[in-house]
């Protein structure tokens, strides 16, 4: 950092400025551990001499932040994919339910924007659009940080929500379902060949909840993928080229990941991602009446605390999914047999 040309790249330069911050953060995470051991070290000497039996709660304490560290120094080495580094760009996209998925599409963008403000990163909105009557219909936004995609990997699916309904008179338990779709964002690096006759570019006046949100300009940009069928929108950015360049940016990430999970499920012979936004296909549950309790079905990882993971609580299940992919996803595993 300290050579006179060390800026003048910027892209380099900012890559190694997220480097410095990643072994920043190992660094102080090793140093911590070192401190708590020393410091139960001492306690524990302390209260042998002492005979004090008062000083076991702060022994207990530091044991638990100890535990705590730890199990976070464990996660970090499970963050190990070749894109778990990256920022992440997440959709979500209301599906059964009429209105209550409307809503229940803005409760989780809430909950996503909790989480990421949690632990520092940046939410850029990329694509929104509004429900007919309330909530949300779909959002695409991206989270910069350290390992977004690492962790919101483990979003992607079908999250089914339980509650009584605001939005029935009659007060009755409604089920409602939305899609969380999770891709890393990709550098020019990676290279997805797209025909210019396998596509095509709509432009049409952005739309949402305000200035903050979106351009409100003709210059949203929304391109169609014949092929594959992939549909991506991005009305963001300033101009319509910025936007056509993050549009095409999406579609060659998904594009890759497409291929890239096409070759895994024929290599190992697993079924493909589930595509039916509804009943039998969700990852975790989130149930508000009669009783709270949001579970996810893949690694058995619950909490009785709803109020709690809407606020963005999600590091429990989040760390839970990382561990049970390092034990070979058994539930894959099984559909392979």
């Amino acid at each position: 950092m300290e050579a006179p040309d060390f800026w003048n790249d910027a892209a380099s330069s900012t890559q190694k400025m997220k480097e410095l911050k990643s072994l920043k953060s190992d660094a102080q995470l090793f140093a911590r551990l070192e401190e708590l051991r020393e410091e139960i070290d001492t306690y524990i000497t302390l209260a042998y001499e002492e005979n004090d039996a008062e000083l076991l709660p702060e022994i207990e304490d530091l044991l638990q932040e100890l535990d705590g560290t730890l199990d976070e120094l464990r996660v970090k080495t499970l963050l190990s994919g070749e894109y778990d580094g990256n920022n992440a760009i997440v959709s979500l996209h209301a599906g059964a339910g009429g209105t209550e998925s409307c809503d229940w599409v803005s409760m989780l963008y809430r909950m996503y924007t909790r989480w990421a403000e949690s632990r520092g990163y940046e939410i850029e909105v990329l694509d929104y659009l509004d429900g007919e009557e309330a909530g949300i219909k779909s959002v695409t936004f991206q989270v910069n940080g350290e390992n977004a995609y690492g962790y919101l990997k483990s979003e992607r699916g079908v999250h089914r929500l339980v509650r009584i309904s605001p939005f029935n008179a009659a007060g009755k338990r409604q089920t409602s379902f939305a899609s969380c779709d999770v891709m890393p964002e990709l550098d020019d690096a990676i290279q997805v060949e797209i025909r210019d006759e396998d596509i095509r570019i709509d432009t049409y006046r952005s739309s949402g909840a305000g200035g903050q949100h979106i351009n409100k300009t003709s210059s949203a940009i929304r391109i169609t993928h014949f092929p594959s069928g992939i549909v991506v929108q991005c009305q963001n950015e300033r101009s319509q080229h910025m936007n056509k360049d993050k549009a095409m940016q999406m579609l060659r990430a998904k594009l890759y990941f497409l291929e890239k999970e096409a070759q895994e499920r024929q290599a190992q012979g697993i079924r493909g991602e589930v595509t039916e936004i509804g009943w039998g296909n969700q990852i975790r549950s989130y149930v508000m009446q009669p009783y709270t309790m949001v579970k996810d079905l893949r690694t058995g990882e619950e909490t009785g605390n709803v109020d709690a993971v809407m606020d963005g609580a999600l590091m429990p299940f989040m760390n839970s999914y990382l561990k049970w992919c390092s034990l070979g996803c058994p539930e894959r595993n099984a559909q392979a047999e």
